[in-house]
């Protein structure tokens, strides 16, 4: 599944001439918490969250303590983005993109990494929807939905394929065959470790209703 399949194409944005008093009330009535920030030509220059908006002067956090180690060009960028009245000198410039081709995997990794709930969507460079982790959560909804309506062919296949998904099952040969939403795996996989893995991944598969596993106990190694 790709980006663009989940991604929200109807995107409240701002300009970075608008005012910061601007955003918040807009983050509020829409339910989200961060605006992406776009040029007279429609080109991404960042985003403003509720993280640069709650460090305001607005909100009276005064004068920070000044950082001896911090270089005075640093300082005074840090007091022009908590002071200005410009979305263009309070946002993140330089946000994480990512292109509408990408796969929603991905998608799921960087929110990880970079601790940020929703990303701008590329498309040629240019701004086309944002992913947010509720539409993540809405294409898990969407594919177990899919998956069960489906059946038993549908449940397989989707076994087979998170397999290979960051598991630490990739290139062990694990059979999998369902009957009437009971899953059997069987192959040689010869650690605990990666027979419950196994076991947990199908039964995390929507529409699962057991699972028999017919491994070869001689095969059985302690981890």
């Amino acid at each position: 599944m790709r980006v663009k399949d989940v991604m929200t194409t109807s995107v409240v944005k701002l300009s970075p001439d608008n005012g910061v008093r601007q955003a918040a009330p807009i983050m509020l009535d829409n339910r989200i918490s961060g605006l992406p920030v776009v040029d007279d030509d429609g080109a991404l220059v960042g985003v403003i969250s509720e993280g640069d908006l709650i460090r305001r002067t607005e909100l009276g956090g005064g004068i920070p303590v000044a950082d001896p180690t911090e270089a005075e060009d640093e300082r005074a960028s840090a007091y022009v983005r908590r002071s200005s009245w410009r979305v263009g000198d309070a946002m993140t410039a330089d946000p994480v993109t990512i292109d509408e081709n990408a796969s929603v995997e991905r998608v799921a990794v960087l929110m990880q990494e970079r601790s940020i709930k929703r990303i701008p969507v590329l498309k040629d460079g240019r701004l086309v929807g944002v992913v947010s982790r509720a539409d993540l959560l809405q294409a898990i909804v969407t594919a177990s939905q899919d998956e069960t309506a489906a059946g038993d062919e549908a449940i397989q296949r989707s076994i087979l394929v998170r397999l290979n998904e960051n598991t630490g099952l990739e290139g062990l040969v694990i059979k999998v065959a369902v009957s009437d939403g009971i899953v059997h795996l069987w192959g040689h996989v010869d650690t605990k470790d990666c027979r419950r893995a196994a076991r947990i991944l199908a039964e995390s598969v929507r529409g699962v209703r057991g699972v028999v596993e017919h491994y070869a106990e001689s095969d059985l190694q302690q981890p």
